[in-house]
């Protein structure tokens, strides 16, 4: 079995078939971390969530974009700031019916953070001054400090690591946003949003090896 992770896919369906193909992913016996957000953006979000509920080996991490899509889900919330971030296109990908229940318990039972093998796996972020048991909820999923508080530590002491983890994995904030369009390490912290959602490209990476793989451009 091998562990793949992969970032935010932003209903952006035929980037997650590239990468699974691309990486030669065994539905049937690996297993694949996903750091959240699949809703939003892309107009595909139905599919994204009916291709991960056929993967056994799923483990999903929920994101702000996610838990913004529940409330809609649930109880009919619309903020217009949801909206406006890609919202109205999940909206569309349900269309008339809504999001149906299978949907709605696959991300109402998404983990906030998952650990295996001394790996943090999250959203946005922890507070490393605290443990992940005690960290606010809304820090996993808005979370930006770490990765840059990663990037900048990484000039002065690259051995430098936040938390008692080996290793970490983050989406949320794009690497587009350091100028760069593969994943990105700094100290003991990984970026795996590479700008699926904003027309970049969708990686997904092999945990143990860090051999990644990465869909075309998104239209």
């Amino acid at each position: 079995m091998k562990t793949f992770v992969i970032g935010d896919i932003h209903g952006t369906y035929k980037a997650l078939l590239q990468c699974l193909e691309l990486s030669r992913f065994d539905r049937d016996k690996d297993r694949l971390i996903c750091l959240g957000d699949v809703c939003d953006r892309g107009k595909q979000v139905r599919e994204c969530i009916d291709e991960l509920l056929t993967l056994p080996g799923c483990i999903y991490i929920l994101g702000n974009h996610d838990a913004w899509s529940l409330e809609w889900a649930i109880n009919g919330k619309m903020p217009q700031e949801w909206l406006d971030q890609g919202g109205a296109q999940t909206m569309m990908s349900y269309k008339e019916t809504g999001m149906p229940g299978e949907h709605i318990r696959f991300l109402a039972e998404a983990h906030f953070y998952f650990v295996d093998q001394n790996r943090l796996f999250v959203h946005g972020g922890f507070d490393p001054q605290r443990t992940v048991e005690e960290t606010p909820k809304e820090i996993f999923l808005w979370d930006r400090s770490l990765l840059k508080k990663a990037q900048q530590f990484q000039m002065a002491s690259a051995d430098y690591k936040f938390g008692n983890y080996d290793e970490i994995f983050v989406g949320h904030t794009p690497t587009l946003n350091f100028g760069k369009e593969g994943p990105q390490k700094f100290c003991n912290v990984w970026g795996l949003d590479t700008g699926a959602g904003w027309g970049a490209r969708l990686t997904i990476m092999d945990v143990d090896t860090k051999e990644f793989w990465q869909s075309n451009r998104v239209n």
